[in-house]
């Protein structure tokens, strides 16, 4: 099979859907690898890389002229033109973006897969999990970051200074998102406080995280008195294949301290505060109601060598299945089937349709 792999375009976006090892597996397994040229610079991978492993530097139309394209991220509006009856493997986040993606894919009948709907055999989200993880442990490097001073912050470091824990973290969501921020608050010293759907999990998660670890259970009234005094907030909600539901509303951020933080990782599905909007790199970060909100959507991006290697770490043996066996792979297995999104003018994923309001374009994937 020709496979291609663009340059990510998105603003900021440094990461690779493929590494060369990832290439050289592909190319070991009969298939054409396309690389658009300079792909991999961000993470740190040049096209001599690519070309030893295998795979051939080309021109962007030409890694999208295949029958499988790889990427990162979705395509933008000035992609829309080359997409056609191919598959495309990347983050697609439909729910969290206008319709005009959907509605594109729909029209030029193009096979989406989405890393975030892959599910394994346990039911979780493999392909999802490892840019979860990125992010989670970054909302809190960055919270801190904003925290300070001369970012408008409050001026609280969260960080142990001898035996006193300094700061108050609280996370919406016990996830993957979840744990691995609420790990990294607690790590730094901070006053870790996790919300969750689920109180029977607590004895795991201070197993987990920290016997300091304290569990909210997620009720309304239960999250707005912990926003009062907190220092940063994380969103970390998630809706499979739908839009995140406003777990914060607006009247608790309009309650909270000035110059605390809100970090919302679930922004790429819409949001789970309802004061958010999606933001970039090159400007993180507004002010609203006193509250300093960042809102990347595409956080692990500030770290591609990392995200790139873990990303492919996940994704290669399912591209694999894909490169060797088409759309039968996924037919072949049911897990991986929940991954598609639009398949020959129809949106497959029910939460999806939901989200957008098109669920006379919805049918099932066969």
């Amino acid at each position: 099979m020709k496979i291609g792999v663009p340059r990510e375009i998105k603003a900021n976006e440094n990461r690779v859907a493929l590494t060369p090892g990832g290439a050289e597996a592909l190319a070991q397994a009969g298939h054409s690898v396309l690389v658009e040229s300079g792909a991999g610079s961000g993470a740190g991978f040049t096209d001599d890389d690519y070309a030893a492993a295998g795979a051939q530097p080309v021109s962007a139309g030409a890694t999208w002229a295949t029958e499988l394209v790889l990427k990162v991220k979705e395509p933008l509006e000035q992609e829309y033109s080359r997409l056609g009856e191919q598959i495309v493997f990347t983050y697609f986040h439909l729910a969290g973006v206008s319709r005009t993606l959907t509605e594109a894919l729909l029209e030029h009948n193009t096979t989406a897969i989405a890393y975030e709907t892959v599910e394994d055999e346990q039911g979780k989200l493999p392909l999802l999990a490892p840019m979860s993880a990125v992010a989670g442990n970054m909302a809190v490097t960055m919270g801190n970051y904003h925290l300070a001073h001369f970012n408008n912050g409050k001026g609280m470091l969260l960080s142990r200074i001898f035996t006193q824990r300094y700061g108050k973290v609280v996370i919406i969501g016990d996830g993957v998102v979840g744990r691995h921020a609420a790990r990294a608050a607690d790590a730094l010293g901070a006053n870790v406080y996790l919300v969750g759907r689920h109180r029977e999990r607590m004895p795991e998660l201070k197993h987990e995280i920290s016997a300091d670890l304290h569990y909210v259970l997620s009720e309304s009234d239960n999250i707005a008195a912990e926003l009062r005094d907190a220092d940063l907030v994380v969103g970390a909600v998630l809706r499979r294949g739908g839009r995140a539901p406003h777990i914060v509303r607006e009247t608790m951020v309009r309650n909270m301290q000035p110059g605390s933080v809100i970090v919302d990782v679930s922004i790429d599905q819409g949001g789970c505060v309802e004061t958010s909007r999606p933001t970039t790199h090159s400007a993180p970060v507004y002010e609203k109601h006193g509250v300093i909100h960042y809102c990347v959507a595409n956080m692990p991006g500030a770290y591609p060598r990392l995200s790139t290697l873990a990303l492919t770490n996940a994704t290669l043996p399912y591209a694999l299945k894909l490169a060797d066996s088409g759309l039968d792979a996924l037919r072949a297995d049911q897990a991986f089937a929940r991954g598609v999104n639009t398949h020959a003018g129809h949106i497959t994923c029910e939460a999806v349709a939901e989200a957008l309001e098109l669920m006379d374009r919805y049918t099932e994937f066969t």
